[in-house]
């Protein structure tokens, strides 16, 4: 089964539940008009953590995408601001989440368990074909609630890109469930997430101390990867219409 599983996959959801904490905590006290984005990506790592300890099958895929979005997201920060130890400590331990969760050995906890696949019909090759999916979701998911949920000038703005995170989000909860629908909400999360890019409606949200949060570039990461995460779904699909 592969060396220190238990331990590692114990150290992943201690660091997934470490942010799902410091989240609710700035979103008790957030700068102006972030209540709601902190809030969500609280429940993001939640929902990470939870699923590591019950042992969903998708929660080893979901928990590698968190981090590697978490380490995608330090990497780019501190290209743009300077070596902030505060940068390093959040990339070196989402990286560590990816890296403790990553394996074969680790897969038969969570993906490889026999009765998860006979229960979804998954053969080898759909699931690595999910697992890809899941991974890329798991990346995009808090560059879409950042998108979705931070302040806006607008009320139609707010609205708008509240509907396409909620499309998405709606689709990675059916995706997890196996259904089909999923694959329909994702693209159309994604096509009202593009028409929004398109309109050009968003730029940067103050947070604060001079600091911002581009949202046209973290709409922009979020509709490549969901776009990405549905490539493995279309051709499936199109058979079964056909049929």
């Amino acid at each position: 089964m592969g060396r220190l599983t238990g331990e590692r996959r114990a150290i992943a959801a201690a660091l997934l539940v470490f942010y799902a904490f410091i989240y609710m905590l700035v979103a008790l006290a957030p700068p102006p008009g972030w209540a709601m984005a902190f809030t969500a990506m609280a429940l993001v790592y939640g929902v990470g953590f939870f699923g590591l300890v019950a042992g969903y099958f998708w929660a080893r895929w979901y928990a590698i995408g968190l981090g590697m979005s978490g380490l995608i997201t330090a990497v780019f920060s501190i290209v743009q601001i300077g070596m902030e130890p505060v940068l390093l400590f959040y990339g070196v331990t989402h990286a560590g989440v990816s890296l403790f969760l990553w394996g074969g050995g680790m897969s038969l906890a969570f993906d490889g368990r026999k009765e998860w696949r006979e229960r979804f019909h998954l053969d080898e090759n759909s699931t690595h074909k999910l697992g890809k999916s899941v991974i890329r979701l798991g990346i995009s998911l808090p560059y879409i609630v950042l998108y979705a949920l931070a302040p806006k000038e607008g009320a139609g703005e707010a609205l708008f890109a509240a509907l396409a995170g909620g499309l998405v989000l709606t689709g990675i909860v059916a995706l997890f469930r196996m259904r089909t629908w999923g694959v329909i909400a994702l693209a159309g999360g994604s096509l009202v997430l593009g028409g929004s890019l398109v309109s050009g409606a968003f730029g940067l949200a103050p947070f604060g101390n001079g600091y911002a949060v581009n949202l046209t570039a973290a709409g922009a990461a979020g509709l490549m990867l969901v776009v990405a995460a549905m490539t493995p779904f279309f051709r499936p699909i199109t058979r079964y219409l056909r049929a």
